[in-house]
């Protein structure tokens, strides 16, 4: 079992049950599942910066990422609707509480000048995200190695009913969020 999932069970459960005075075990908040996406524009003039993104995003998941196609033609950026233009993958599970706590412990702390992420970046149904300007912040890439650099956007779904729920949730897994009155 993972070292968060075990930690979600045994202390977080209860603590966020207790803050928020939920009685009912199924009501009490849980994340549901992590989607990562990796938006690689390029990738209609050259297949060869999509198929890096595709290989980071792999290792630093651990799955295969699914490759997004484009949904509808836009003149204006050269782009047909089917085109390839992207990757993303969904985690779930076990998978899902290693890569949060890669993410957490391991890569937000390796940015530099990092001072913690958004506290308002919630949609007000419960789900957080957050962007990545780089992969090269996971330890599972080699900087000596790539060619080019992919941003990603990290999307934590919950099964919270309100962002206050959400924010409590993630803050007992350690995600570090910026303290008020903070840089933007």
């Amino acid at each position: 079992m993972a070292r968060l999932q075990e930690l979600y069970k045994n202390e977080i459960k209860t603590a966020v049950a207790a803050k928020f005075n939920l009685e009912n075990p199924m009501s009490i908040p849980k994340i549901d599942k992590i989607v990562v996406n990796m938006g690689v524009g390029k990738a209609t003039q050259d297949k060869a910066v999509l198929e890096s993104a595709v290989d980071s995003l792999g290792k630093i998941t651990g799955q295969k990422p699914m490759i997004t196609k484009a949904k509808t033609s836009v003149s204006g950026f050269r782009l047909r609707e089917g085109n390839d233009i992207g990757c993303k993958v969904t985690l779930r599970g076990a998978r899902m509480y290693e890569f949060l706590d890669r993410l957490v412990s391991i890569a937000l702390p390796r940015i530099r000048d990092f001072r913690g992420v958004n506290p308002n970046s919630f949609d007000g149904h419960g789900n957080y995200s957050l962007g990545l300007a780089e992969q090269v912040v996971f330890p599972e890439i080699d900087a000596d190695r790539i060619q080019h650099t992919h941003g990603m956007d990290v999307t934590i779904v919950t099964t919270a009913k309100n962002d206050d729920q959400a924010r409590e949730l993630l803050r007992l897994f350690g995600v570090p969020f910026r303290q008020p009155g903070g840089r933007k």
